[in-house]
């Protein structure tokens, strides 16, 4: 395994251990409403400051990006971290969360891991090395229509504003799929689609940390990530699209009539 890939793994595992001991404890929790329908609890914030403490003692000159403190300088190794992906899951004990963590080196993804504490499942992906489940190789489904495809969203619930384009989305695919999965964590949704869960997922207004360790994980499990206007700006826009090579096209295709200007 990639030196630093096993760094991305044990600082995982490491807060996905802290996540679950404070699982029983949910109540004595101190909570922070971020902003609307936007919750962070003294979890988020510890296990985050474990992963950092992991990454820091190995690579001191790396940069860090993480959603509770932000962005840490450092050479052209960027670290990209959601402590806890799922937050509001894990604070109504909701047993959908995970820890998400990727590397990035000038812009280019390089380590890809997501660790479900609850379920004990570790994805994992390094750039040219493919993707894994607890050691065994994914891949994305072979599936190729709409009709029967399982397919994960994720709602725009903290504003209100691409509330009607969203819903025309939702209604164009719903129409002939198996059915549409929400189980609000972004990291995971993107973690089954690279391991055959889901056939395809989308999502308006997510952040880097949210999806960067699942594009990497897709791409290594032979699948196709873009934003609604077919390019790869997915981080910085958090429009994204993603699923096997034909799902992901069926997606786009459905999705387009539904994009406004502000969601190109």
């Amino acid at each position: 395994m990639h030196p630093m890939l096993n760094i991305a793994v044990r600082a995982a595992r490491n807060a996905g251990d802290l996540i679950q001991r404070s699982s029983n404890n949910i109540e004595k929790l101190t909570i922070d409403q971020k902003s609307r329908n936007d919750y962070a609890s003294e979890v988020d914030r510890m296990a985050e400051q474990e992963i950092i403490k992991v990454i820091r003692a190995a690579f001191p000159d790396h940069a860090i990006l993480a959603e509770e403190s932000g962005h840490h300088r450092g050479n052209d190794y960027v670290w990209v971290i959601d402590p806890l992906d799922g937050t509001t899951n894990f604070l109504h004990g909701f047993p959908q969360y995970a820890v998400s963590i990727a590397l990035k080196l000038k812009n280019k993804l390089e380590i890809g891991v997501i660790y479900d504490p609850v379920r004990d499942e570790l994805f994992t992906a390094e750039r040219g090395g493919g993707a894994m489940l607890n050691n065994r190789k994914i891949r994305v489904t072979k599936q190729a229509s709409m009709r029967g495809a399982l397919i994960g969203t994720g709602f725009p619930f903290k504003t209100m504003e691409h509330i009607e384009p969203y819903l025309g989305m939702f209604k164009a695919i719903a129409a002939d799929t198996a059915g549409i999965r929400r189980a609000g964590a972004a990291a995971l949704d993107m973690a089954y689609v690279a391991c055959g869960r889901l056939d395809a997922f989308w999502e308006i207004g997510v952040k880097e940390w949210d999806v960067a360790a699942g594009v990497l994980l897709i791409q290594e499990a032979g699948g196709v990530a873009t934003d609604f206007s077919f390019n790869d700006k997915y981080l910085q826009s958090g429009n994204i699209i993603v699923g096997n090579p034909r799902m992901h096209q069926l997606m786009y295709h459905a999705i387009a009539p539904h994009v406004t200007d502000k969601l190109k």
